[in-house]
């Protein structure tokens, strides 16, 4: 093996490692949301957001430059950022609110396998059947959490919601393959994408909802919110899928969940049950099957 070869994988595996933190800073997502009180899904987004898009500000500060220098993308570039991030928010809520919420959680986390499998379009990359059943692998465990081994029962009338949870999964799977189509853009650009993300959200807030103030510690878990899940992960995940294994990713994002119910039990919000345990095994195995191979 070249010494350029060897250069090569050490900086996928690194970027792979930025990418993700991106999932382990997933996992305290619902946490975070639970500490944050009642505030309406859209204006804890855009909180979140205008958060977020501070990060991206300080970003660009460090690298020096007039803002609107970094502003600078092809127009595509925005669209995609712009359906990523917002996008994927947006029919996620549209699902929750027309469909039971772990129907609509479930189909919405179908996006670890569809990386997995949209992967296989992009130059250079193959896809061998130990990507694909490890994401499905990962995927059942998944399922298992989110349905706490119970079954599921999925309605017609429900039809908008799942849909909307399934276009979901394809936007954020769709986004987070064509960036690394779009390599070349800096991870940086991601700032703007969150600030449109904010404003939008902003206005999707005074259009349905109404506005909650929240209160003592409400506010710093939305601050660690915008600060993390909802902020820093969108810059370290842009990272790992435009430089890193891209499949590999997709398959640990099954993690998030996971360690997400994981964290749920230490903080006493969840109990302990062999269904935990069985989905451990799963998502766990579905990773280290995905990790075959060099990519």
């Amino acid at each position: 093996m070249g010494r350029s070869t060897m250069q090569h994988l050490n900086a996928q595996a690194k970027a792979t490692g930025i990418g993700f933190t991106a999932i382990l800073m997933w996992a305290t997502l619902a946490l975070l949301t639970t500490l944050s009180g009642t505030v309406p899904p859209f204006q804890l987004t855009a909180m979140c957001f205008t958060i977020a898009f501070c990060i991206g500000l300080g970003l660009w500060f460090k690298q020096g430059g007039h803002i609107l220098h970094h502003l600078r993308l092809p127009v595509p570039v925005w669209l995609l950022g712009i359906g990523g991030l917002f996008g994927y928010h947006f029919f996620y809520f549209i699902a929750l609110r027309n469909a039971p919420a772990i129907e609509a959680s479930l189909i919405a986390y179908l996006w670890p396998l569809l990386i997995v499998l949209f992967s296989a379009l992009l130059p250079g990359e193959r896809l061998r059947w130990f990507h694909v059943v490890g994401a499905i692998v990962g995927f059942v465990g998944a399922g298992l959490l989110v349905t706490q081994g119970k079954s599921l029962s999925f309605n017609l009338q429900y039809g908008m919601g799942y849909a909307a949870a399934l276009v979901c999964a394809v936007t954020w799977a769709g986004y987070s393959v064509l960036s690394r189509r779009v390599g070349a853009i800096p991870t940086n650009a991601v700032g703007g994408f969150c600030g449109v993300t904010a404003v939008l959200a902003w206005g999707c807030h005074w259009l349905f909802e109404e506005t909650v103030t929240p209160v003592g510690s409400e506010w710093l878990a939305i601050l660690c919110l915008g600060l993390g899940p909802i902020g820093l992960a969108f810059f370290t995940w842009d990272y790992g899928v435009k430089h890193g294994n891209i499949k590999l990713l997709g398959s640990l994002s099954y993690a998030a969940p996971l360690l997400s119910t994981i964290l749920l039990i230490l903080c006493g919000l969840a109990n302990p049950t062999w269904v935990v345990g069985i989905a451990c095994l799963l998502i766990v195995g579905g990773a280290v099957l995905s990790a075959r191979g060099k990519g």
